[in-house]
């Protein structure tokens, strides 16, 4: 088995997410260390958290803020911003941003208040 794995984002189905739309790469029941998503911001999107989850974001398209812990933050292109775990946050505005999740992604994770 290869020491790397190669992900073609093209070649990977988009899933609903409280954000909008996201193609997962490295979501493997072998791989526990990180993964990596590119997901279409819609313009509301809706306040989660996780508990266990730190998430990267970085945005490539758009602009608008991030609403963090109930603080709003201008973002734009090439903007970065590290969330930890429990940290609530949405992206405000249409944007295309990269997202790597440290540990890999679980869906099991994704908590919405009213959950």
């Amino acid at each position: 088995m290869a020491n790397y794995i190669i992900a073609n984002f093209d070649e990977i189905d988009a899933v609903r997410c409280p954000c909008g739309y996201s193609r997962r790469a490295f979501i493997s029941e072998d791989n526990p260390t990180a993964t990596m998503h590119i997901v279409d911001i819609e313009q509301d999107a809706r306040v989660h958290y996780h508990k266990k989850l730190t998430e990267i974001y970085l945005i490539l398209e758009g602009s608008g803020e991030m609403e963090l812990d109930g603080e709003k933050v201008p973002v734009k292109p090439f903007s970065s911003i590290l969330i930890k775990p429990g940290c609530r946050h949405r992206a405000v505005g249409k944007m295309k941003i990269v997202v790597v999740a440290v540990p890999a992604f679980d869906t099991e994770d994704e908590w919405l208040d009213e959950d």
